[in-house]
């Protein structure tokens, strides 16, 4: 009787502990729990599960013929596959499509597939001619997402800022595409991501330039590591005719770059340069673009219009100069006048957090790919930080960034305020606290006032 109690004791402390493992640190009970639940039940059941989903294909002659002989019946045959080798969030097998087979004939079955091995979710993506990537995720990786730990730095401007529902990390790379829209309601997890993404940043040699036409409100807690911030739509004009200048200056140093004689690489952007003449690249932050179109009168039109003019240049050449776009706001449509649509072109990167309404998904993701704009309209307010992240090759996924607080942001950009580049053109637009700061000489009770508002959005 003592041993039996001691049994089912022990029996249930164990469960107790894999339920708490379960919850606490999902990862190490996939690796202990999971992975081997999950792997026996994909070997054992796939040839049944890809012939119910109808993913086989009929035996070849020589089967056929080798079964008559021996009075069976010829099965199906499915894909060939690889062992399920295990990832942190799930596991992997490499398929060989049969002839006759597409890509869209597994992605069509992915639901099938999930519920068939009791999955959280499964992905199917081509890799090459013939061959499939299956990925299997084990639980919901967006519920809980931390800091990407092994990230290694593959080259300037690269940054991980979001998990995928995958078990993948979205990484936002600059020189691939150049200039990103970031769309979300209040309290969607816009902030966050921006926050991710100037904390990112701020690690690395690269010039920021703040756009907030809220008094700053927003990006005025990374003003140590801002070379520019403007406040009021005069000074965002008065800031883009800057970086225009400086946009054609390196323009003009990219050309003397190619005349400078026939033993010289020609390139036509700044990243061709040599190390010791190559500019610093600049990232703009652009933060409420509404509030930076707002046209009460007809002389607010015409500076609209023309800051939309000059956004417009620097996305159609701005890469070619390491000058990089991140333009952010709750809505952007073609009621911000005439040019929106235009820029919105250039802007190839796109994140759409939840919105209040469907024209802005479809403002953000509908010439990228109609479900992916549907996807946007279903994220729960519950979840704030999941997000669509679409791409120019119509490729989009689910994304959800690590939780970063305002504090713990604003003091990773006071410590790394020593990295701010040398640009002489944006001097006049230095944030004002990090100039009293600087000059060492103004007493605390002539210094100007520094916002201490919160930001109303996350």
């Amino acid at each position: 009787m003592n041993n039996t109690v001691w049994t089912l004791t022990l029996c249930l402390l164990a469960l107790a502990a894999l339920l708490v493992l379960r919850r606490r640190a999902p990862v190490a009970f996939w690796w202990l729990v999971g992975y081997p639940f999950v792997a026996l039940r994909v070997l054992t059941t796939y040839r049944a599960t890809m012939d119910a989903c109808g993913l086989t294909v009929p035996a070849s002659a020589v089967r056929r013929a080798t079964a008559r002989m021996i009075g069976r019946e010829a099965a199906p045959v499915p894909p060939r596959r690889s062992m399920p080798w295990p990832t942190g969030s799930g596991l992997v097998m490499r398929l060989r499509m049969a002839t006759g087979q597409a890509p869209e004939d597994f992605m069509a079955s992915a639901d099938r597939l999930r519920h068939a091995w009791a999955a959280h979710a499964v992905h199917i993506r081509p890799t090459k001619p013939g061959w499939l990537e299956l990925r299997l995720i084990g639980w919901d990786v967006l519920s809980d997402v931390q800091p990407s730990r092994r990230w290694k730095q593959r080259g300037p401007l690269t940054l991980p800022l979001a998990l995928r529902d995958d078990g993948r990390w979205h990484v936002r790379d600059f020189r691939a595409v150049p200039h990103e829209l970031i769309l979300g309601a209040t309290q969607s997890g816009k902030s966050v991501y921006l926050r991710n993404l100037v904390c990112g940043l701020a690690r690395q040699r690269v010039v920021l330039v703040g756009v907030d036409c809220k008094w700053g409100v927003e990006l005025a807690p990374f003003a140590p590591r801002l070379s520019a911030l403007a406040d009021t739509p005069d000074r965002a004009n008065e800031l883009l005719d800057v970086l225009l200048e400086e946009m054609e200056a390196r323009f003009r140093l990219i050309g003397l770059s190619s005349a400078a004689g026939p033993d010289v690489v020609l390139t036509s952007d700044v990243w061709g340069l040599p190390d010791s003449v190559r500019p610093v690249p600049v990232v703009v932050v652009v933060d409420e673009v509404a509030e930076l179109f707002l046209a009460a009168n007809r002389d607010d039109e015409k500076r609209r219009d023309a800051m939309v003019t000059k956004l417009i240049r620097i996305a159609q050449l701005g890469r070619a100069a390491g000058i990089y776009l991140e333009v952010c706001g709750q809505r952007f449509g073609s009621e911000l006048g005439k040019g929106a649509t235009m820029l919105r072109a250039q802007l190839t990167g796109r994140i759409c957090h939840r919105v209040n309404d469907e024209s802005s998904a479809n403002m953000a993701l509908a010439d990228i790919s109609p479900e992916a704009a549907l996807a946007a309209t279903s994220i729960p307010a519950e979840r704030p930080g999941v997000a669509i992240v679409g791409d120019s090759s119509g490729g989009w996924s689910r994304t959800r960034s690590p939780h970063l607080t305002l504090d713990e942001a604003a003091a990773i950009c006071r410590d790394t305020a020593a990295l701010v580049p040398e640009l002489p053109r944006l001097d006049a637009f230095r944030p004002a606290a990090v100039a009293v700061e600087s000059a060492g000489t103004v007493s605390p009770a002539a210094a100007p006032a520094v916002p201490t508002a919160r930001p109303v959005t996350e």
